[in-house]
């Protein structure tokens, strides 16, 4: 896989965590708990590899098209660790593999199990991404929630430029052990790629798609029976069927199809 070349110190700091490969990407074979788990260990100043770990997290969205766009498939080969945010990756892991996915590890979830042990642990974060007002309503909410989480900064996700730059700058001087980075694909991820080296103060990099919206209240999550059978797609489709219906129309299909193609049982 191109990640194992192209990767080599985050590859040695991931060694440990068992992998499984769903619709041609590689995923961590790690429930909600234990990925929090790894999280929390990896801010451990023991535990630092000199730059910040990256973390990502991929869905059948994101298999079609890294499928189709070299430069999107490019960027998540890049992460050190690549989490199954969705239901169906996890079924099809279980229907073809001894050693399936344990469960979905969706970031939405992940951040509030991530918060609460950073809040007994001590460890601190920031919070990049989404509207201003958004950003800000989301940060309000997730301090009412955790009131002894330490978030050091926050800021909202439309910055370019010099602007952009002194911003890495402020974030990199105020040493978050994690940096939430809520861009969308593939714009999070180009984030990762070309600032990383400027951010070596940051314990992990972990992005973060749309969690900054729901953290806020202005979009809700599918029922839990819809996310269980692996329907929260039509549940987003439903709120948002403008932006979203000719979007999964094109990538469903071919999510499907890389899940019952392009899966292996094991590897770690």
């Amino acid at each position: 896989m191109l990640e194992r070349r192209v990767n080599l110190l985050g590859r040695t700091a991931t060694a440990e965590v068992p992998r499984i490969t769903v619709g041609g990407l590689r995923m961590a074979a790690l429930d909600l708990e234990a990925t929090a788990d790894f999280m929390i260990e990896a801010t451990d100043p023991r535990h630092r590899v000199g730059r910040p770990l990256y973390l990502t997290s991929a869905n059948g969205e994101v298999l079609a098209r890294c499928s189709t766009e070299p430069q999107t498939e490019r960027l998540f080969r890049a992460a050190d660790l690549i989490n199954a945010d969705g239901q169906p990756l996890v079924a099809a892991s279980k229907l073809q593999s001894w050693f399936p996915l344990p469960e979905r590890v969706a970031t939405t979830d992940l951040f509030h199990i991530v918060a609460r042990k950073a809040e007994a642990a001590g460890r601190t974060f920031y919070m990049l991404g989404a509207s201003d007002a958004e950003n800000a309503a989301a940060v309000a909410r997730v301090q009412k929630m955790y009131p002894n989480l330490k978030i050091v900064g926050y800021s909202h996700g439309y910055l370019r430029g010099d602007a952009l730059r002194a911003k890495v700058d402020e974030i990199n001087a105020l040493a978050p052990d994690y940096l939430w980075v809520a861009l969308g694909v593939p714009f999070e991820q180009a984030f990762v790629e070309e600032y990383t080296p400027h951010l070596t103060n940051v314990g992990v990099i972990k992005t973060a798609g749309g969690l900054f919206n729901f953290l806020s209240g202005s979009r809700s999550r599918a029922p839990k029976w819809m996310q269980t059978i692996g329907l929260e797609w039509a549940w987003r489709t439903m709120l948002e069927p403008r932006r979203l219906f000719w979007r999964y129309l094109s990538t469903n299909p071919r999510a499907l199809y890389l899940l019952f193609s392009r899966n292996r049982p094991f590897n770690s």
